[in-house]
């Protein structure tokens, strides 16, 4: 073993936004728990939020733009009680992008 156990590397601030948007993510996605209509716009965010959030580079006018299009998907959802769900997440979502790296 290294002699680095304990040494604190510096964390990137894009790197911080991007794990907190992926717990939003994923708790959204525990949110869908049944059937309703418009769901499959929800679906197809969270299919494109995927791909966002697997992608090596960090653009956060794109996370912007997926924020915006989550709001969409809250004006598409009739369900009252998911677009309240969906609702707590796009709040959720704004905070996670508002993250920023501890000073050390």
């Amino acid at each position: 073993m290294s002699g680095t156990k304990g040494i604190k590397k510096p964390v990137d601030e894009a790197e911080i936004k991007r794990k907190a948007v992926k717990l939003v993510v994923a708790h959204l996605k525990k949110k869908v728990t049944r059937e309703y209509m418009g769901i499959q716009y929800l679906i197809g965010w969270l299919e494109e939020m995927d791909e966002l959030l697997n992608k090596e580079e960090f653009d956060i006018r794109e996370y912007y733009a997926m924020r915006k299009q989550l709001n969409s998907v809250i004006e598409s959802t009739l369900d009252e009680e998911m677009r309240g769900k969906i609702r707590n997440s796009w709040h959720s979502f704004g905070r996670a992008l508002e993250k920023k790296a501890k000073p050390y």
